[in-house]
């Protein structure tokens, strides 16, 4: 099982956030995930960092660890410029980049806020919510690939081209991940944790390629541990990679684990 850290820019300052994703790189963890929000209110802080700037600076900052957002919201940028933005990032990197994309927020979520106080329109429907995210896939997979049109010789193309991953909180949503993403995440206390990951097992999927399937933790000492019980559940359930926040990163603290790697 890979282990992955995020941090979250709303609480934690930039040179933090450097300096732990250094130490995180020397531990052995195996990539590094960041929020896409406007605002920190949405996660408990007084400010934040935007989403690929912050990928580019610690592309810059480490040398290894693979990097990666959990998840963009689709409606904060048009679908090209998710596609370029992630290629740049891995240009920049020189290593792999995994692209996670989330269906935005409902007018009644609590992460809408943001929005609505920066006078961003949310959409309301859950069906074009996911036609969104369903458009983001297919305008990267049609940027990225090395057989594309004469017209985009000339976009950034990353080879290989960034994993998609989408973070799945429904079963249609679940069922798209399963149909055209590399990927899936659902945190693992969510209460349909087991029929979302069925769902996403059941989809027709169109790609040549196994789906990952990845879920969600605040960072606790236990589950670094391979024995722990929730490891094992997770193991269990085909879980491959495991998501750890880390709220309040203390690089010394970071530097003395000893995860194990996939």
């Amino acid at each position: 099982m890979y282990l992955d850290l995020q941090f979250n820019s709303a609480t934690t300052p930039w040179p933090v956030i450097r300096d732990a994703a250094i130490a995180a790189e020397e531990a052995g963890y195996d990539a590094l995930w960041v929020f896409d929000h406007l605002a920190g209110l949405s996660v408990n802080g007084t400010s934040m960092l935007e989403a690929f700037t912050l990928l580019g600076a610690l592309a810059a900052s480490t040398e290894r660890i693979a990097l990666g957002t959990l998840v963009l919201n689709v409606f904060h940028r048009q679908p090209a410029i998710t596609a370029v933005a992630a290629a740049t990032v891995q240009a920049i990197a020189g290593r792999p980049m995994m692209l996670g994309l989330g269906a935005g927020s409902s007018p009644d979520s609590p992460w809408a806020a943001e929005s609505r106080a920066a006078g961003q329109a949310i959409e309301p429907s859950l069906s074009r919510r996911h036609a969104r995210v369903e458009q983001v896939i297919t305008t990267c997979r049609r940027l990225w690939s090395v057989e594309r049109d004469e017209a985009l010789a000339t976009f950034p193309l990353p080879v290989p081209p960034p994993e998609l991953h989408v973070g799945a909180s429904g079963p249609a949503l679940a069922a798209l991940a399963g149909r055209l993403a590399d990927g899936v995440n659902v945190p693992w206390w969510h209460r349909r944790r087991d029929d979302l990951f069925a769902a996403a097992a059941r989809a027709d999927r169109i790609l040549p390629t196994p789906l990952v399937r990845s879920t969600y933790m605040p960072f606790e000492d236990h589950l670094l541990a391979e024995d722990d019980p929730e490891r094992r559940a997770m193991a269990a359930a085909g879980i491959e990679r495991l998501v750890l926040l880390v709220r309040h990163p203390d690089p010394h603290a970071l530097a003395a684990t000893v995860p194990h790697s996939g």
